[in-house]
C-alpha cells in the first residue's frame, strides 16, 4: 500500500493544478446540487416491520391521512381557577377551535367540549384541542408552524392561558453553523499555526479539510431531495468530516515537513509523506468507515443511513488527504516550513524537548502511570452504570411546549402527554373491539381506555389508551408489553399497539439490544486490525482495553452532565434527563474509529523504532517523541471542533458532541499518552511477539517500510 500511495502522491504533485481544480469543480457541483435538489429532513424515528410502525401505516389506510399525520395539542386553561366549561370560557374555546381548524395545512381540530368526546380536566379548569395535519412533521412548512404559533398567541388575548405542544409545533431541521462552531474552527487554525509556525501551512491544511467536508455535507443535503434523511445526519457529517479532515491533512503535512528537513526535494517529500503518513491515514480512515458502516448491524434504517452518510464524508476526507493535500503541498513547497528552517535540513531539536521528557517519565514510572490513568478513567466512568436512554426528548424549560406538558400532566395526568393507540384491525373488529377495551381497562397502569372509534369502512376500530404514567416512565413501557402479551387477537381481528410513545419504546428497545452486538463487533475489529498492523498480540489487547476505558469515561461524564445535571451551565445544557436512545451506539462507532486513529499513529512510530533495532523502552520513548506532538495537536483540533457544537447545538447533537469531545480528550491525553506507553514499556520484548501460526497473516504496512527497501528514482526539484 505504501508504494501505491507513494506513486499516487507523486502523480498528484506533478499534476497539482489539475488535481486542485478537479476538487474545486466537485465542490461547486455538489453546492449547485444542494441548492437546487435538496428536500426536507425528518425528526421522527421508526423501524419498518415493527408492530407499532405496521399499525401506523394501517391507521392511515383505515382512518384517513389525519390519523397518521403530525399533531399538536393546544391547551387552554381558564383564568383564576374558573371553569373552562362556563359559558364565557366555552365560547372562547369554540372560537379558538374554529380558527385552529382553518390553519394552513391543518385537516382537523377537535372540540374538547364536544359532549360525545370531551377532553376536559376533572376539575373542568382546562381543556385541549388536537390539531391534525395531513403530513408528517418534516413536511410542515415554516409558515404553517408560524401560523399555529400565531394563533396560539392571539388566543391568549381573551384571558385564557393557551400553550401548544406536539411534534407539529416544533422545528424539524438541525441547526448548523452557529458562532460556537465557528469558534471551534478558529481554535483549530490557531493550533495548526502554533504546530507549523507557518500561517501558509496552517491555512492550507484547514482549507483542504473544508473542501472535503463541504463536498460531503453538501452531497448529503443534495440526497435529501431523493431519500428521507434525519435532520441530524448532515450536522453529524459536518462535525466528523471537519475533525478527521483537519487531522488527516495534519498527519501528512507534518510528515512532509519532516521529509523536507531531511533534504528531500518538494515532489519526493510530498510523495514520501503520502506513502508513509498516508498509509496510516488510509488505515485509520478505513477503520472509521467500517465502524460507521457497521451501524447497519442494528437493523435500523435511519441509523444505517446516518452511519453511511458519515462514512461517506470520511471517505472523502481520506481521498482529499492523499490527492488534494499533496497537490497543495506541491504548490506551497518550502512555504510549509517556518522561514528560519527553509534553508536548514535536519531538525536541531531531535532527542530533546517536552515530549521526550514526558515519555521518559511515563516509561520509567510505568506501573504508577498505568495505575493512575486507569483509576482516573475508572472513577469518571462510574455514572455510566446509571445511564438511561429514551427517544422522548425533554422540552426546554420555559418554552410553550414545556408549559403545555406541565399543564396536561397536572390537570389531566402524566399519561395524557403520551397516549397509546390500540388498533383492532380486520372484518371482526367492530364486534371484538369492546372486548379489547375491557381487557385493556383491567390491566394495571391504565388511566383511561376510550370507547372504540370505527374506521371509515367498518373494518377497523381505534381505542385510545391513557397510561397512568408519563411517556418516558418504565411503567408505560411495562404497560405496552402487557397489552401486547395479555390482549389476544380475536376472530377476524388483530390487535396492534402504536402511537408515538409505542414507537419510541420499540426503537429504544431495538437500539438497546443492538448496542452489545455492535460493541463486540468494533472491539473484535479493533483487535484484528491492530494485530495486522503491529504483528503483535499484547499491543492490540492493550489498545482494545484502552478503547473500552475511553468509552466508559466518555459515557460516565456525559451521564453526569446531561442526565444528572452536573455543570450543565458550563455546556449550556437547557434540559436534563435520559440520553437520546441512538446516542450511545453512534458515540461508540465514532470514538472507536478516532481512538484507533491515535493508536495507529502513535504506536506505529514505536513499532518502527523497534524494527530499526531500538531496545523496548527506547523504542517507546523514540516513537512517543516523534508522534506525540502530532497526536496532541490532532486531539486538540478534534476536541475544539466537537466542543464547538456543544454550547449552541440542538438537543440531539449536544450530548453526542460533548461525549465525542470529552472522549477524544480522555483517549488522547490519558489512554494514548500515558496508559499505552506505560503498558508497552511494561511488556518489554513481549510487546511485539506474535505466535508462529499467525505470522502468515497479511501485513498492513502503515510505516512505509516498503519505501525504505526501495530506492526511489530521483525527482528534480520543482
Amino acid at each position: 500500500m505504501a508504494t501505491l500511495l507513494h506513486r499516487l502522491g507523486l502523480a498528484a504533485v506533478r499534476h497539482k493544478i489539475m488535481v486542485t481544480v478537479t476538487w474545486l469543480v466537485a465542490l461547486i457541483a455538489v453546492g449547485v446540487g444542494a441548492a437546487t435538489l435538496s428536500g426536507p429532513t425528518v425528526n421522527s424515528f421508526s423501524i419498518p416491520g415493527q408492530e407499532s410502525t405496521i399499525a401506523l401505516d394501517l391507521l392511515k389506510q383505515r382512518f384517513g391521512d389525519a390519523s397518521g399525520g403530525a399533531t399538536a395539542q393546544v391547551v387552554m386553561v381558564a383564568p383564576g381557577g374558573g371553569k373552562i366549561t362556563d359559558p364565557a370560557g366555552a365560547a372562547q374555546v369554540t372560537e379558538i377551535v374554529g380558527k385552529l381548524a382553518k390553519l394552513p395545512g391543518a385537516v382537523a381540530a377537535t372540540n374538547p367540549l364536544d359532549p360525545e368526546s370531551p377532553v376536559v380536566s376533572r376539575d373542568q379548569t382546562a381543556a385541549y384541542s388536537t390539531v391534525s395535519y395531513g403530513v408528517q412533521a418534516s413536511e410542515i412548512t415554516a409558515d404553517e408552524r408560524e401560523a399555529l404559533q400565531s394563533a396560539v398567541g392571539q388566543a391568549r388575548a381573551g384571558g385564557l392561558t393557551v400553550e401548544v405542544r406536539g411534534e407539529a409545533s416544533k422545528e424539524s431541521g438541525a441547526d448548523v453553523g452557529g458562532p460556537a462552531e465557528g469558534l471551534g474552527v478558529v481554535v483549530a487554525l490557531l493550533v495548526l499555526a502554533l504546530t507549523y509556525r507557518s500561517l501558509v501551512a496552517a491555512g492550507m491544511n484547514l482549507l483542504t479539510a473544508i473542501v472535503g467536508v463541504g463536498i460531503g455535507a453538501l452531497g448529503i443535503v443534495t440526497l435529501t431531495g431523493f431519500v428521507e434523511l434525519q435532520s441530524t445526519t448532515s450536522i453529524l457529517a459536518v462535525m466528523l468530516g471537519l475533525a478527521v479532515g483537519i487531522d488527516y491533512a495534519l498527519f501528512i503535512f507534518t510528515r512532509f515537513r519532516q521529509e523536507l528537513l531531511r533534504g528531500l526535494p518538494v515532489p519526493e517529500a510530498a510523495a514520501m509523506a503520502v506513502g508513509t503518513a498516508g498509509s496510516a491515514v488510509v488505515t485509520a480512515g478505513l477503520t472509521v468507515v467500517i465502524a460507521l458502516a457497521g451501524l447497519s448491524v442494528a437493523g435500523i434504517p435511519f441509523l444505517t443511513e446516518m452511519g453511511l452518510a458519515a462514512a461517506a464524508t470520511v471517505v472523502i476526507a481520506v481521498l482529499v488527504a492523499i490527492t488534494l493535500v499533496p497537490a497543495v503541498l506541491g504548490i506551497i513547497g518550502l512555504k510549509a516550513l517556518p522561514r528560519k528552517k527553509r534553508s536548514q535540513q535536519e531538525s536541531s531539536d531531535e532527542g530533546r524537548g517536552f515530549f521526550k521528557g514526558w515519555g521518559d517519565i511515563v516509561t520509567r514510572r510505568r506501573w504508577f502511570s498505568l495505575i493512575v490513568a486507569v483509576a482516573a478513567l475508572g472513577v469518571i466512568a462510574i455514572p455510566v452504570t446509571k445511564m438511561q436512554t429514551s427517544l422522548i426528548q425533554q422540552e426546554v424549560p420555559g418554552s410553550t411546549q414545556a408549559k403545555a406538558d406541565a399543564i396536561i400532566s397536572e390537570r389531566f395526568g402524566p399519561g395524557f402527554a403520551g397516549p397509546l393507540l390500540v388498533l383492532v384491525d380486520g372484518a371482526g373488529s367492530a364486534s371484538y373491539a369492546a372486548t379489547v377495551r375491557e381487557q385493556i381497562g383491567a390491566l394495571p397502569g391504565v388511566a383511561v381506555a376510550t370507547a372504540p372509534r370505527p374506521g371509515q369502512a367498518g373494518d377497523a376500530a381505534l381505542i385510545t389508551v391513557i397510561p397512568a404514567s408519563g411517556p418516558d416512565s418504565q411503567d408505560t413501557v411495562d404497560l405496552v408489553h402487557a397489552v401486547r402479551d395479555k390482549v389476544s387477537d380475536g376472530p377476524d381481528a388483530k390487535v396492534y399497539v402504536t402511537g408515538q410513545t409505542a414507537i419510541s419504546i420499540d426503537v429504544s428497545q431495538k437500539l438497546s439490544d443492538a448496542l452489545p452486538i455492535y460493541l463486540a463487533l468494533v472491539v473484535g475489529l479493533a483487535f484484528v486490525l491492530l494485530v495486522l498492523v503491529f504483528r503483535s498480540i499484547l499491543v492490540p489487547v492493550a489498545g482494545v482495553l484502552g478503547f473500552l476505558l475511553t468509552i466508559g469515561a466518555a459515557f460516565g461524564a456525559t451521564v453526569a452532565v446531561f442526565q444528572w445535571g452536573w455543570l450543565q451551565e458550563v455546556v449550556n445544557a437547557k434540559v436534563t434527563g435520559p440520553l437520546l436512545s441512538l446516542s450511545p451506539i453512534i458515540i461508540v462507532g465514532i470514538l472507536f474509529g478516532l481512538a484507533m486513529d491515535y493508536m495507529v499513529f502513535l504506536v506505529s512510530r514505536m513499532h518502527e523504532a523497534h524494527a530499526h533495532g531500538a531496545t523496548p523502552r527506547d523504542a517507546v520513548v523514540t516513537g512517543f517523541r516523534q508522534a506525540a506532538p502530532v497526536v496532541v495537536a490532532a486531539a486538540t483540533i478534534m476536541f475544539s471542533v466537537f466542543a464547538g457544537f456543544v454550547p449552541q447545538g440542538n438537543d440531539t447533537i449536544k450530548p453526542i458532541a460533548f461525549a465525542l469531545a470529552i472522549g477524544i480528550l480522555f483517549d488522547a491525553l490519558v489512554v494514548r499518552m500515558i496508559a499505552i506507553p506505560a503498558a508497552i514499556a511494561l511488556m518489554g520484548k513481549a510487546a511485539w511477539w506474535l505466535p508462529r501460526w499467525l505470522r502468515r497473516l497479511p501485513e498492513l504496512d502503515v510505516e512505509g517500510a516498503a519505501l525504505e527497501r526501495e530506492a526511489p528514482e530521483p525527482v528534480p526539484v520543482a
